[in-house]
């Protein structure tokens, strides 16, 4: 049974903002957050670590129902990702990490290991879920679901400001490349592609500010009694 606390979906591309928008929206409601790029992240790390296979699907699953994750907050009062007992905040936001995770998340053992424990962060006095198919899966039930979006160009620009302030060089066309086939391998999985769940509110950030994308899903959530 999917918990009962109210829930926002907030799903979308990489590089739309999504991770940014939850936070800053979690924040405002007092609520929980929900990070799933992370989970997937955490896990195609974890894979890497200990040299598996990703053609070994019973083992993956197993992998992903048991990972040993934690958020933790650290002394300065941010949120440390640690796997394994390791702190890896950063070591999963590499593009390689990225790419690994979309290609385990079209696996459908891998999405079922992690569905439960997804679900499970749904909390009172409620959870701001940021992810791909947080709407159309994982909470079909929230009342208030969005689909976050941008241009390719626009979201590989983010990233590569992203990169350059951690002083890596960056191919805008390679980058541009690597979304678009990113974006292609989600939206085609067999298995809960990346689509609007059914009544969200679509929002292309390309030319909005952050402030605003906010104020719009405060608005849904005022619509919705939620504040």
């Amino acid at each position: 049974m999917i918990n009962q606390a109210p829930v926002i979906t907030i799903d979308g591309p990489s590089g739309a903002g999504k991770g940014t928008v939850s936070q800053i929206v979690a924040e405002k409601l007092g609520w929980h957050l929900l990070d799933s790029g992370a989970l997937y992240r955490l896990l195609a790390l974890a894979v890497s670590h200990h040299g598996m296979s990703t053609d070994d699907v019973e083992t993956l699953q197993v992998l992903a129902e048991h990972l040993d994750i934690q958020f933790t907050h650290n002394d300065e009062g941010k949120i440390d990702i640690v796997l394994e007992g390791e702190v890896v905040t950063q070591a999963i936001r590499t593009e390689e990490v990225g790419n690994s995770a979309s290609k385990l998340a079209a696996i459908p053992e891998v999405r079922e290991g992690l569905l439960l424990r997804q679900r499970a962060f749904a909390q009172p006095p409620g959870l701001v879920a940021d992810g791909r198919d947080m709407g159309t899966v994982v909470f079909p039930q929230a009342s208030v679901k969005v689909f976050l979006t941008a241009s390719a160009e626009e979201r590989a620009e983010r990233r590569r400001l992203q990169l350059e302030q951690k002083g890596a060089e960056v191919d805008m066309q390679e980058l541009v490349k690597t979304i678009k086939e990113r974006d292609e391998r989600d939206a085609n999985r067999s298995v809960a592609p990346l689509v609007p769940a059914t009544g969200a509110l679509v929002i292309d950030s390309t030319e909005l500010t952050i402030d605003q994308v906010v104020e719009e899903i405060i608005s849904e959530a005022r619509k919705a009694g939620y504040c």
